[in-house]
């Protein structure tokens, strides 16, 4: 049986869940797996400082894991967990430095990541885009998405008795200024953005704020959602647009934010819903919907899927891993 020590960063709640997933995923495929994850650091002013005691803590964490088992293959999770790593290994990687630590916010860790990514034997990026700013030279590469699954019966439009929904954890990054500026210029009287992900706003006719919830009431939500706003300033995966997707909803979105999976899907379900004018885009969608969207959406969100994921891991990953 192969062994596989796999090294969280675990630095968000998505991070965490996602690792997991791949952790079953290998588990599934005849794997055994060990996960680590590193343990929270203190809190730090900049992003070049908070990106150096991440990396510490998960060096950290992987050391004492390999100290303990004698894995046959080493996965980090995140270029950050994998800059300062103890030991070679495969790169589970969501974006890269070059793409989102722009001058001094990046200011040692792009030049230490492409040393990383050069001598990585196996590279396992989420998506395509995740590779973007990447060098020319590189080791293998798999591409293995997070999964995402419906959460529950679609419904239908009766029932969607919510017309917009958005999550705003990191509200500037993910543009929750420009989602209710938009949603202020398009509503009509009875229609409700309702924000997820933080505690409280200004009030605001037409938005109700529920805060940070558990994900099975939040996917609930996006079960009875007409659409999801996007506005982000930055997406590494966007996992929380996908899951809007895969349960229905349709995606509106601006296009501040560089590709990423979820934003390419709804450009090919419907065009009219991404585009500058997010106000425009919102009331397309509440009055001129397409009609078949979740149907036509499903069979693009397939590769999201846990059988679809489980058969690049067990196919190409496992593979892959022994011979790295």
């Amino acid at each position: 049986m192969t062994r596989v020590l796999l090294v969280s960063l675990g630095s968000t709640v998505g991070l965490r869940a996602s690792d997991a997933e791949l952790a079953a995923s290998l588990e599934r495929a005849g794997a055994a797996v060990t996960l680590v994850a590193a343990a929270p650091p203190r809190s730090v002013r900049t992003l070049a400082l908070t990106d150096l005691v991440w990396a510490r803590a998960a060096r950290v964490a992987a050391a004492a894991a390999l100290a303990r088992e004698r894995p046959d293959a080493v996965i980090y999770s995140t270029i950050t967990a994998a800059l300062l790593a103890p030991a070679p290994g495969a790169l589970r990687l969501d974006a890269l430095s070059a793409a989102n630590r722009p001058g001094r916010h990046g200011i040692w860790q792009r030049p230490r990541e492409r040393t990383v990514l050069t001598r990585a034997p196996l590279l396992l990026p989420v998506s395509d885009e995740a590779l973007t700013g990447a060098p020319a030279r590189i080791g293998r590469v798999v591409v293995v998405p997070i999964t995402v699954e419906r959460s529950g019966a679609l419904l239908d439009g009766p029932r969607r008795d919510i017309a917009a929904i958005t999550y705003a954890a990191n509200p500037t990054k993910k543009g929750l200024a420009d989602v209710l500026a938009a949603w202020a210029a398009a509503r009509r009287e009875g229609e409700e953005l309702v924000v997820a992900g933080v505690p409280e706003l200004a009030p605001s006719e037409g938005v109700r704020v529920v805060g940070t919830l558990e994900r099975g009431a939040y996917r609930a939500l996006l079960r009875r959602a007409r659409l999801y706003i996007a506005a982000s300033r930055r997406e590494e995966y966007g996992i929380a647009q996908l899951e809007a997707l895969v349960d229905g909803a349709m995606l509106v979105s601006d296009e501040k934010a560089q590709a990423y999976p979820a934003l390419d899907l709804a450009r090919t379900l419907d065009p009219r819903l991404i585009g500058p004018d997010l106000a425009r885009a919102i009331r397309v969608a509440l009055d001129d919907p397409r009609p078949d969207y979740a149907a036509a959406a499903a069979p693009l969100l397939e590769r999201f899927s846990a059988a679809s994921v489980d058969r690049i891991v067990a196919e190409q990953v496992l593979p892959a891993l022994l011979d790295g």
